[in-house]
């Protein structure tokens, strides 16, 4: 019996041992290992299309980054995923998990799309600044939007990852049905969409960058996403109000004794998360699309969050990390047009890269042991 009974009561083999501190070489090692096991899982679903696994990863990287068409079309898919991407790491550096960033890149898009439509000939103002309105609007819609599930969690402690997620599926109707209905193109042969900005308006190409062809498609916007990263570094890294920011995150009940206003900061944290999405949108729109249409956004918000995640919220890491995301997405086209896959591939390799960085988070703050 008594045998039995400390059988019973054996502890396990294994057990997971909370981390006091974590290497620096480990915060590295394991994503770096945790990419490495997504794209061998990816292999082995490429391997079941019947494809040469190398020769698919091969031509995903030729179509990405191997020529300079290649290059310029992932930095144009990079752009909104940093915006996008910024905008989330800055919610999760406070521990709020902002969901939403879709339904704000979309608002944006549509504040945006309703001045360079309407008000910029209304008003007949001067290009540069119904661009500068476009971007003050778009950056006013995201973070309005954005404040919502803000207020509601500040206020009334409702969780923000239900209520920014179900009012993306709002934002989302709410645009369609001006794309739809209210400013649709007459003269848009039946297809959903509005009319075309005038060419005045749209964002800049950055023609004079180096190795890229002639004609690409590169826009000022990834001017503007370099600029804020450096505006969200030095905001929540050289300022009072991001040390609050960071302290509420990391310990709330140590800023409530402390005085720290943690309501008016989650409200304000969400608007300034909900304003980065809105000029994704606008960039977008106004760089790539030059109208507001269905299929504007392939969930780029969406993929911000495993953009931010990735990038450790660094926000010079987001910018690199949206650039491989951008070139996940340039790189499903491309097999699908040379390897006879699906597109959806990029996007299987893109929830298999989230999938294991954040099982891979559980070994950079516990270890394993075997006892």
């Amino acid at each position: 019996m008594s045998q039995s009974s400390s059988s019973s009561h054996r502890l396990p083999r294994f057990s997971l041992e909370r981390r006091l501190t974590t290497p620096w070489w480990l915060s590295w090692a394991i994503p770096l290992a945790s990419m490495a096991l997504a794209l061998l899982a990816g292999a082995l679903i490429i391997a079941s299309q019947g494809v040469n696994p190398w020769a698919a990863y091969r031509a995903m990287f030729e179509g990405a980054f191997g020529t300079g068409y290649g290059v310029a079309e992932t930095l144009v898919k990079a752009i909104p995923l940093m915006l996008a991407g910024l905008g989330v790491s800055v919610a999760f550096r406070m521990k709020l998990w902002n969901i939403g960033a879709e339904g704000q890149l979309w608002m944006g898009a549509w504040a945006a799309a309703g001045v360079g439509l309407y008000l910029y000939a209304a008003w007949n103002l001067p290009p540069w600044l119904a661009i500068l309105l476009m971007m003050g609007a778009a950056l006013l819609a995201g973070g309005l939007w954005g404040a919502i599930p803000g207020v509601l969690k500040g206020v009334l402690q409702v969780n923000e990852i239900i209520t920014s997620l179900m009012l993306n599926y709002v934002a989302m109707s709410w645009v369609l049905y001006f794309v739809d209905i209210l400013w649709r193109d007459p003269g848009g042969l039946g297809f959903p969409n509005t009319a075309i900005l005038d060419r005045a308006i749209w964002l800049p190409k950055l023609t004079w960058l180096p190795l890229l062809p002639k004609g690409h498609r590169v826009h000022a916007g990834l001017l503007l996403a370099i600029l804020a990263a450096v505006f969200v570094w030095f905001l929540l890294n050289r300022t009072k109000w991001g040390y609050e920011v960071r302290v509420i995150g990391e310990n709330p009940e140590a800023a409530r004794h402390a005085g720290m206003p943690t309501a008016r900061n989650i409200i304000l944290v969400m608007m300034l998360s909900g304003a980065l999405a809105g000029l994704a949108g606008m960039t977008e729109m106004a760089g790539v699309a030059h109208r507001l249409q269905r299929g504007l956004s392939p969930s780029y918000g969406y993929t911000a969050i495993i953009v931010a995640w990735l990038a450790k919220l660094n926000p010079f890491g987001v910018l690199l990390v949206a650039v491989l995301f951008g070139g996940l997405l340039v790189a499903g086209d491309q097999i699908q047009l040379t390897m006879n896959l699906p597109r959806s591939i990029s996007d299987i390799l893109q929830g298999l890269i989230l999938f294991f960085v954040l099982g891979g988070e559980i070994f950079s703050r516990y270890r394993l042991r075997i006892r």
